[in-house]
């Protein structure tokens, strides 16, 4: 199947930006390669996610975009924030929110940043190992933990290997011992898988969640709290449910699972908040072939993997490609690459991506659905290149 210009299997949302993203590309004409991100579009998801998890908090997970104009609009909409480092932790609070509505979620910290992190009042911190406990009872004495399990996360497009997590049974002893070191024992998490398309999936992790509450209380301790992760979809080549059906099979399994003694419950939103507010805007720096007579022609971009796109790897995320002017109907097959002097640079390969036939060289291409991992994937300087532009209105 194509995914192309007109072969998207997408739906009819998906194929539009929005009036100002549009109007500001047609009339500012910045410079490629540049990203540019409507904010409204991240305030919507946050209501329609709140909307559809009345019950869970939101912990927006900052490394999907860590610009402080969404920052600044995620704090004004109530959102508390999942960072991954000490540098992630300053730049919220330089926001002026609260360390109580920050989590230490990254398993994996050097002790001197959960030392300063504790100094600046932040109670919440995730671990997955004995050693990653030791260091938080030393660094942030009384500190709240929550441990992660290991989780299938079969049903995404950016499955989550073995690097973070514990199994069950460990998880249970480690938060029994972490009373022992002079921690509170506070919850549970996992991660289902990025850009996660079965929101069922969410069932047999709430199962294994409530293992680790039974196994716990046994030993006099009580959970409070699930993490219940992020993986909500963003809108690329394929058609993805609703929020809602997300929201409602989540709300089924805790019931299912908890019944109506519901743990205080905590969602880690990244692409679905930032990925569909943004469209990138490329230009089309050669179009080739390797051989006589071949009808797949190499289309090379000013962007890519090493430009913002890391995220085609194995070619999991298929972004939606558009040309900006009008062109004919009839299309053909196209390998994707970026500009950079790395035969890593390839885009798409075999997706079966098609563009029109009378695309040119000098053309410009738009890509939705670009606001989440871009920006920050973006190399400093690989090949001279600059990183990644972007615009946040």
């Amino acid at each position: 199947m194509p995914y192309g210009r007109r072969g998207a299997a997408a739906t009819e949302e998906t194929n539009k930006m929005t009036d100002k993203v549009e109007q500001f590309l047609n009339e500012r004409r910045p410079a490629t390669p540049c990203l540019v991100v409507d904010l409204d579009v991240v305030a919507e998801k946050y209501r329609a996610l709140t909307s559809a998890l009345p019950l869970a908090e939101v912990f927006y997970a900052v490394k999907a975009n860590p610009a402080q104009e969404v920052l600044s609009r995620l704090a004004d909409q109530g959102a508390s924030f999942d960072t991954a480092s000490a540098g992630e932790i300053a730049q919220v609070l330089s926001l002026g929110v609260s360390p109580e509505c920050i989590s230490f979620g990254n398993t994996i910290k050097k002790q001197s940043d959960i030392a300063w992190a504790h100094d600046r009042g932040v109670r919440l911190y995730a671990f997955d190992s004995k050693a990653e406990l030791e260091k938080i009872a030393a660094a942030a004495p009384g500190a709240q933990v929550f441990c992660r399990i290991l989780i299938d996360g079969a049903g995404a497009l950016w499955p989550l290997n073995r690097k973070f997590g514990c199994a069950p049974k460990m998880a249970a002893d480690l938060l029994i011992q972490a009373r022992e070191l002079g921690l509170e024992p506070y919850g549970v998490s996992f991660h289902v898988g990025s850009q996660q398309m079965q929101p069922g999936q969410w069932d047999a992790a709430v199962a294994s969640v409530k293992k680790v509450f039974k196994l716990v209380a046994k030993a006099g301790v009580e959970l409070k709290m699930i993490d219940l992760g992020g993986g909500f979809p963003a809108h690329y080549n394929a058609p993805v449910e609703a929020i809602g059906a997300y929201g409602t099979a989540i709300m089924n399994a805790m019931t299912k699972h908890f019944g109506n003694d519901l743990p205080r419950m905590i969602v880690e939103p990244g692409r679905y908040m930032v990925g569909d507010a943004g469209v990138l805007e490329a230009e089309v720096v050669l179009i080739s072939t390797k051989s006589y007579g071949e009808d797949r022609r190499w289309v090379y971009l000013d962007i890519g993997r090493f430009g913002g796109l890391a995220e085609v790897e194995g070619e999991g995320i298929r972004y939606r490609i558009r040309p900006v002017r009008a062109m004919g109907k009839e299309e053909g097959p196209v390998v994707l690459a970026g500009p950079t002097c790395d035969s890593a640079d390839i885009l798409y390969d075999k997706a079966n991506y098609q563009m029109p036939r009378d695309l040119k060289i000098g053309d410009r291409v738009r890509i939705f659905s670009t606001g989440a991992y871009t920006t920050t994937y973006s190399a400093v300087n690989f090949n001279g290149f600059e990183p990644l532009k972007a615009y946040y209105i």
